[in-house]
């Protein structure tokens, strides 16, 4: 029941990302008679409109007599007006954590109690602590296949849907990540669209790395579309390359990996039903997926890989989805920069087939782009690579991105950052290899990717010679203060860079590093 003394709504302008917060003052009449102490978790009317959100108390002087405040994320769910009267209410029981605290104990959940967990997330019945719960509860291969499909189904049933009844096959491809610089998505795309293939790819932003593909395309382009510009873009193109938040496709996976980020987790079935969630509520009907294997990357070895490929095309099958899973070199960045412009600058003179673009990203994108064309046309690799080859060369996929980018806004000039400094050998050797995690730290300590010019340009590939005080890479910040800061970070793991001395053999170098 309502307390019979309603509060006004008061916006606080505090960004607390999607977290559901509400302020109260310390001496409110409600908070006394109802004994509502912080974190008390409170169910929010305003209208028809309903919301559970975690209390903040907060001194007298920090708002006014009678007004409730709200997170920037709770006002705009809630679609709230200045002075709006509100009502606040004892939650209510919300029974899916009887379904939460199955899982926790290690059991497993049947598609119903799968979906009141991912049901309940999507109202923001759940706190931030709950959800952590949930993640944690599924993390280190606790999600079985079936678990899997309801989840991913779950997520999509939540939200919008494109469907595209004119076009009998859709394609889409994700790389699973963890490979700093890895910025394939908007040439592949590129290419398969002006071959002719639909691919309306939707992105999300970086969940532990120092940018995601949605990150680097908002460095060129307009990324947040509502659906109706969405559809007008692929109509149009064939294809887009926006991010997947603005247009609510699968949201509750949004939710989910704003928690992921925190934790820095990133499990095998979350990962498998994100992906396809945000694939089947597109539309596609044919996926490829690309594991990049290596001691520092996402994925370490080939068996993890084999099992996680294998998660994927079974997971695929149950759903009705035709999915290809490549598996691709890891052992070290892809391109020159890390970071989203520097990422935005490796993919732009990829595609204008500049004489300086890094030859890995290249091949490693024409690679890629063959996959999906086999997958359409059934074509063998070596024809379907070289029509790829063919597409990018030509200049007909630079011509198909400036496209895609009109239609979705125009493109814009990389900016460029305001600091910068080189980062040095030690000493003369040759690269044995580099540290991928490592290196995407470094670049997320430099600013990486909410600074969007921060991040590295590397100078060095694994077996080049290099001699001593050489470049090793530049390191870019928008202040002086994380320049400082993320060179302070190299100082501390210059073995990131595992450089081989020429009077030693290779096998003798970690008594160095």
């Amino acid at each position: 029941m309502a307390h019979p003394l309603p509060l006004h709504a008061y916006r606080m302008g505090i960004d607390t990302h999607e977290e559901a917060l509400v302020y109260m003052r310390k001496d409110c009449a409600i908070c006394r008679a109802e004994g509502y102490t912080a974190n008390t978790r409170l169910q929010i009317k305003a209208g028809e409109r309903t919301l559970i959100a975690t209390l903040n108390t907060v001194a007298e002087e920090i708002l006014p007599l009678g007004k409730i405040g709200f997170s920037e994320s709770a006002w705009e769910f809630l679609n709230l007006q200045t002075d709006q009267e509100i009502l606040v209410l004892h939650v209510p029981q919300v029974y899916s954590l009887s379904a939460l605290r199955k899982k926790i104990y290690g059991h497993s959940l049947n598609a119903t109690e799968m979906s009141s967990i991912i049901r309940d997330i999507g109202n923001r019945l759940y706190s931030d602590i709950e959800i952590a719960g949930f993640l944690t509860a599924c993390a280190g291969g606790r999600l079985n296949c079936s678990e899997t499909i309801a989840l991913t189904t779950t997520m999509v049933s939540n939200g919008n849907r494109l469907y595209w009844p004119e076009v009998e096959r859709v394609f889409d491809k994700h790389c699973i990540g963890g490979l700093p610089g890895n910025r394939t998505t908007p040439i592949v795309v590129s290419i398969a669209s002006a071959a002719g293939l639909v691919i309306p790819k939707t992105s999300s932003r970086a969940i532990t790395s120092p940018a995601g593909t949605a990150d680097t395309m908002e460095v060129l382009t307009d990324v947040d579309l509502p659906l109706e510009k969405l559809r007008k873009v692929i109509t149009r193109t064939g294809a887009c390359l926006a991010a997947g938040g603005e247009v609510g496709l699968s949201p509750t996976d949004d939710l989910l990996i704003r928690i992921e980020r925190a934790l820095n987790l990133d499990s095998e079935g979350q990962l498998v039903a994100s992906v396809l969630s945000k694939k089947m509520a597109a539309g596609s009907t044919h996926v490829l997926i690309d594991i990049p294997v290596g001691p520092t990357a996402k994925v370490r070895d080939q068996e993890q890989a084999e099992k996680l490929a294998l998660l994927f095309r079974n997971v695929a099958s149950g759903l009705g989805l035709n999915v290809r899973c490549v598996v691709t070199d890891g052992t070290q960045a892809i391109g020159n920069g890390i970071g989203p412009a520097e990422e935005a600058r490796d993919v732009l003179s990829v595609l204008r087939n500049e004489a300086h673009a890094p030859a890995d990203l290249t091949e490693r994108a024409v690679f890629l782009a063959g996959e999906l064309l086999c997958m359409a046309t059934g074509a063998d690799r070596d024809q379907a690579q070289q029509q790829a080859r063919e597409i990018l060369q030509s200049g007909q996929a630079w011509q198909q991105f400036r496209k895609i980018c009109d239609a979705q806004g125009g493109l814009r000039d990389i900016p460029v950052a305001s600091h910068h400094i080189e980062l040095r050998s030690t000493y003369a050797g040759r690269l044995r290899s580099m540290d991928n995690r490592r290196l995407a730290r470094l670049a997320k300590v430099a600013g990486a990717p909410s600074s969007p010019e921060a991040g590295l340009r590397l100078r060095v590939k694994v077996g080049d010679m290099i001699s001593e005080h050489q470049p090793v890479a530049t390191l870019y910040a928008e202040t002086s203060g994380e320049l400082a800061y993320a060179r302070e970070y190299y100082h501390q793991n210059r073995d990131l860079f595992n450089i081989a001395p020429m009077d030693l053999p290779l096998s003798n170098v970690e008594q160095l590093t």
